[in-house]
């Protein structure tokens, strides 16, 4: 059995259907509202003003006239509303004067709060002073008491019916701020969550070359290694074919680890930390070798507390230049790797002898000799992720001789691990 509701919540939902039938029939609505207020006046013009009317003489025919003065411009209240409360004040003086004071005068209350709700507050102040003319005028005319006991009364009336429009306006022009807000607000959750998606597909697009590119790089170098000594020793051949099937494993792995972490419900088993870190050089620059590019690789200082994140950073820049090298830098290119940890970061400059380096190539990524152009998202790419931790890169060619390209990536120290 449900309970009942508390009157607050009645009179709200009552509130609430009648605006929203007003919103969808405003027509409808004004001729109800209006045509109620003439039966009133017209029932009262039918004899009861006399009761309280201080001259019952007044003729039948101007009482109608006077009736309907009051109550039918109702109709247009909301699209003119001083014109409406201006004939109502006029009709308002006559029954004054001729001392009828029809109660339908106060139909002119139900105009001053559409002027409170909808119109400045000068115009409201213009409206109460014209409501008090007929109070004035049947004060002077027919003397009853002191003025004050006949006009006071009225006043305040109008006064609390102006502040009660004012109160109404004030609720909707809140209401209607709050509801802004929230679609505003809406707005920017949308924009918000396109951006993220827009950064998300972009590491993800990111990462996805740097693993795949520099793998297939290696893979296709060991093939045709392996293909060239196919037919004058076995032996490499097969070493090649050892080294093709070691490192697709690594990249299927290095995939899988990356895929975990993306999907929406990971195991709890996934490594939340998927990609390789400073510690995997070693094994990056041994797989580059593997595939005939020699490197010779230098180490300064000591990596103390570098973040995961950076230490992420400073591996893909490596992989990514040593993969331009394999890709553009020519069969006689050599490459040089330098990383130093300095008080005030980390520093890795990679150099390549490559042929292609003065137009492009070499670590640089782009176009070398006899080579196809690149995609350009390598060094994008590297921009990118040194961007992430303030960091500075500069990529070019060497001066001729002895030519190549280089790459310099420095990393300031992490505020956090410094404090």
């Amino acid at each position: 059995m449900t309970e009942p509701l508390p009157i607050t919540q009645f009179l709200q939902r009552w509130t609430q259907r009648v605006r929203a039938f007003d919103r969808r029939r405003p027509l409808v609505w004004d001729l109800l509202v209006t045509g109620f207020f003439v039966v009133a006046a017209l029932v009262d013009a039918n004899g009861g003003w006399r009761n309280i009317a201080p001259n019952t003489d007044v003729p039948g025919w101007l009482i109608f006239l006077m009736s309907v003065g009051l109550s039918v411009p109702l109709l247009w209240r909301r699209r003119h509303p001083m014109t409406v409360l201006a004939v109502m004040v006029a009709t308002g003086v006559v029954s004054s004067w001729s001392g009828a004071m029809l109660q339908a005068s106060l139909i002119q209350m139900i105009v001053l709060f559409n002027i409170a709700m909808r119109l400045p507050l000068k115009t409201l102040g213009w409206a109460g002073l014209m409501m008090t003319v007929p109070l004035v005028v049947g004060t002077i005319r027919y003397p009853e008491g002191s003025w004050d006991q006949q006009i006071i009364p009225n006043v305040w009336a109008y006064a609390l019916v102006a502040l009660f429009g004012i109160a109404v306006r004030s609720r909707k022009d809140y209401t209607e701020a709050l509801v802004q807000r929230a679609r505003q607000l809406e707005v920017e959750r949308d924009q918000q969550a396109q951006l993220a998606t827009a950064a998300e597909r972009t590491r993800i697009a990111r990462e996805m070359h740097d693993i795949i590119g520099h793998n297939l790089s290696v893979i296709t170098g060991l093939a045709d290694g392996g293909s060239y000594a196919a037919a004058k020793s076995p032996e490499r051949a097969a070493q090649a074919l050892e080294a093709i099937g070691t490192t697709s494993r690594q990249a299927l792995s290095e995939l899988r680890r990356l895929l975990d972490v993306l999907r929406d419900e990971a195991p709890a088993t996934a490594e939340r930390s998927p990609q390789p870190a400073l510690t995997d050089l070693d094994q990056l620059i041994d797989g580059v070798r593997a595939v005939g590019l020699p490197v010779r690789s230098t180490v300064r200082g000591r990596p103390d507390s570098v973040p995961a994140g950076r230490q992420l950073t400073l591996y893909r820049v490596v992989q990514e230049a040593l993969t331009n090298t394999l890709k553009h830098g020519g069969p006689d290119a050599t490459a040089t790797v330098d990383v130093s940890y300095t008080a005030d970061g980390v520093t890795v400059d990679v150099t390549d002898t490559g042929v292609g380096g003065g137009v492009g190539g070499g670590v640089g990524g782009g176009v070398g000799v006899g080579k196809t152009p690149g995609s350009g998202r390598g060094l994008t790419g590297m921009r990118e992720r040194t961007s992430l931790y303030d960091g500075t890169l500069e990529a070019g060619p060497l001066p001729h001789p002895p030519g190549g390209w280089r790459v310099h990536l420095h990393l300031p120290k992490d505020s956090e691990t410094t404090t």
